[in-house]
This record gives structure tokens, sequence and C-alpha cells, in this order.
């Protein structure tokens, strides 16, 4: 059973937000951003890494329910590439704040990257999703958002094993990328193939 905080700025309406896919080889990167009612209490509400999937599912389900208001926001293969992914985890969590039908007061954000959103007070938590509601809560529907994603791209793609490896860099994933070349949905800019880069000399003369 899981007992998380409600929220770290008192009396403030606060989003909590938290991405999912930030280190896969293939497809988009996935952020939510949700806020609860401040006295909102769910003990079933945990880091999204701690659940099963059919029990995320069902914590969704609950979470999109109870929440005053909870967006997905999402960063194409092509725009992470541009932008680099640490950016584009940002952006996403952006686009999910945009997506709120009501306006936060305050952000609390899993990690220790953010940049300011409209101005609006902001803290990032290292392992977040462990310690508040909304950030856990963010972490599901970012998750099993991203989780539906991949393996609608796996119908398309099935050598890459999407539905299992959701994009991330297995042993098969890797595989199946030496035997079957890349996808428009490979993120081109990342060591796909997982092969060191050579040492450099230290002279350049």
């Amino acid at each position: 059973m899981s007992k998380l905080k409600s929220f770290l700025h008192e009396g403030k309406v606060e989003a909590g937000c938290d991405e999912a896919g930030r280190g896969c080889l293939a497809g988009s990167v996935y952020a939510a951003a949700v806020i609860f009612p401040p006295d909102y209490e769910n003990d079933e509400i945990n880091d999204s890494k701690q659940l099963t999937g059919r029990r995320r599912n069902e914590l969704r389900q609950q979470i999109e329910r109870d929440a005053l208001a909870w967006a997905v926001g999402v960063v194409t293969p092509e725009e992470i590439d541009k932008i680099n992914i640490l950016r584009a985890s940002i952006l996403a969590m952006h686009r999910a704040l945009d997506g709120l039908k009501m306006r936060p007061e305050a952000i609390i954000v899993d990690g220790n990257r953010f940049t300011s959103y409209q101005g609006l007070p902001y803290q990032t938590v290292v392992k977040g999703d462990g310690k508040y509601l909304s950030i856990a809560a963010a972490s599901i529907l970012a998750k099993t958002y991203r989780d539906d994603y991949m393996a609608a791209l796996h119908e398309a793609y099935p050598a890459y094993q999407w539905n299992k490896n959701k994009g991330y860099p297995t042993k098969a994933h890797r595989e199946a990328i030496r035997r079957c070349g890349t996808t428009p949905y490979h993120r081109m800019t990342f060591n796909l193939l997982g092969i060191e880069a050579p040492e450099l000399p230290f002279d350049f003369s």
C-alpha cells in the first residue's frame, strides 16, 4: 500500500508532471500533468515502475475520473532528434500542462531538470514519483499512454518487439535494428546499435 504526500505547495492548485520513454531508441516521448483536489487521497497510486501493467491501467481510469484536470503531451522522434531528449522531455511536460483544462498555480516535476512554464513557481523532486500523488499519477498516465502507442506501432513493425520492449534498448531490439534496419520511429541521434565510440587520440596536432 502506498501513502504519498498530497501536495508540496500548500494552498495552491498544484500540477504534478512526469515523463515516459526518455531512454528508448524508438517512439515519441510522452509526459502527463495531473491536478488532484487538495484533500485527495488514494493509497493505491504509486510510482508506475512499482506497478504491474494491469494495475497501471486500472489506476489510469481512477486518475482520469478523480483528477480536477489531467492531460498528456507528446514529442515525436523527429523533434527529439532536432532538440535532444532532455529538451524534448521538458517540452512534452509543457505540452501536457498546455492541455490542462484549469491553470495550475504551482508545478512539481519528477527528476532534477525543468524549465519555467508561464512564469509559474515549480519544484523538481528527485524520485518524486515515489513521493507525491500527482507526480505518481502523471507517471502512470505517461507510461500507459506511451505503452498503448508502442503496442500500436508494433502491429506495423513486429520485428522490433515493441509490444514487449516498448522501444527500450534490449538485446532483441538492437538485433532487429541490425537485421532489418531502422524505421521512421527510431531516434537517429541515439546509439541504436550500442556500439562504443572509438577512443580519440589526445594529440590532434
